[in-house]
């Protein structure tokens, strides 16, 4: 069985995940700000807050940013339904932008569109949410300035994407945002089992971050609002939740990180090898914009239905019948049954739409062998033909 993604967990991510068993601190120890600081490093940026998924590490990122009742998320259709979930969370409403064709990231050109309109009819979003899908950053110069033009805040969702570069700097570094998601579970480009991370360059930002992600307390004298009362003092200034990561999972992404640079490289070298393998087959290979250097957490092909007599589902299904288990990423979110009752409805996205109905996820992973790749690109021709 060929799997469309898994972790690669090492002798060196057991020993680190060991060393804490066997420490003082299972959780809220050191560990956790190793694992903060390795990724403050790589990404170049001010602050990091490790959280138990990136589903938390969006809640509390809008929040932060103030997001509440009566105020627009706007985010993109092709992601998972966290990128959307994480306004109504905060009681906010949803709208989505549509993608763009070659990169099937939102768009810049339509978000511009839906801000005029929006602009005109009193509905401006207060936060924007590109993903980078597939680990391939969005155009997020071209959406910072409209960001400035429209005022809204910029939540980047690059779950898909630690590890990868826009013009040539680091996916994480804010220079475009206020702030950065990653996730790390196990199928992302680095795991720490369950969790991600909201990384920010502004101070206040990542104190807010920091007080959401345990229940809202702080046991730091310049927060509090009274003097102390001893040293086992701590007052709750805010609403937060029990969003902590682990010191065993931080410890494991402490690890993990050592070798990010490494696995990168490693999908670029397979995708690479697909993108030839496929010169001759009646699919559409992921294109990569210049200006992005990607994390390649996924390949999606795109089936040329129109120069093949198979449907969609019957390539799909023929493939993990023979045991390579693609998958799909992603079923638009605003044709999911909760989206509807909100009066989305099919065709409101055409893109994003038409993608689905061609993508495949085919297997990307670090330690996929070139036999295994062969095997794949062997079976998808055979569904092809079959």
């Amino acid at each position: 069985m060929i799997r469309y993604g898994q972790q690669d967990i090492t002798q060196a991510d057991i020993d680190a995940v060991v060393e804490v068993l066997k420490s003082t601190n299972l959780t809220q120890g050191p560990a956790i700000t190793r694992f903060e600081q390795s990724v403050i490093n790589y990404c170049n940026v001010k602050h990091a807050v490790a959280v138990n998924s990136a589903t938390s590490a969006l809640h509390i990122a809008c929040l932060a940013l103030g997001l509440g009742k009566g105020d627009w998320l706007w985010t993109t259709p092709n992601t998972f339904v966290a990128s959307a979930n994480c306004a109504l969370y905060c009681g906010a409403k949803v709208d989505f932008v549509d993608i763009d064709a070659r990169t099937y990231n939102l768009c810049p050109e339509k978000l511009e569109e839906k801000l005029v309109r929006a602009k005109k009819e009193n509905r401006l979003p207060k936060v924007v949410v590109p993903v980078h899908l597939s680990g391939q950053p969005c155009n997020m110069e071209a959406i910072h300035k409209l960001s400035k033009e429209y005022g809204f805040r910029i939540i980047e969702d690059a779950s898909h994407a630690i590890g990868g570069k826009y013009k040539n700097k680091p996916i994480g570094n804010c220079e475009f945002s206020d702030i950065t998601i990653f996730s790390f579970h196990p199928v992302k480009i680095i795991t720490t089992a369950e969790g991600g991370m909201a990384v920010t360059n502004d101070d206040e930002l990542a104190t807010q971050l920091g007080l959401l992600r345990s229940h809202g307390i702080t046991r730091e004298p310049e927060l509090m609002t009274k003097e102390m009362d001893g040293p086992w003092y701590y007052q709750q200034v805010a609403l937060g939740y029990n969003y902590r990561m682990t010191d065993m999972q931080a410890a494991l992404g402490a690890s993990q990180i050592n070798r990010l640079d490494e696995y990168v490289a490693r999908r670029h070298a397979i995708a690479q090898r697909y993108d030839e393998l496929f010169s001759d087959v009646a699919v559409t290979v992921p294109w990569q914009h210049p200006d992005s250097y990607s994390g390649l957490h996924l390949y999606v092909i795109r089936l040329q239905l129109n120069r093949i007599n198979k449907t969609h589902l019957e390539v799909f299904n023929y493939m993990r019948s023979k045991e390579i288990i693609v998958n799909l990423h992603y079923i638009p979110v605003h044709t999911q049954p909760y989206y509807e009752k909100m009066g989305f409805k099919p065709g409101d996205y055409p893109e994003s739409e038409q993608y689905y109905l061609e993508a495949i996820s085919i297997p990307m992973y670090p330690t996929l062998t070139i036999e295994q790749q062969n095997e794949v690109v062997n079976v998808l021709k055979e569904a092809l033909m079959s």
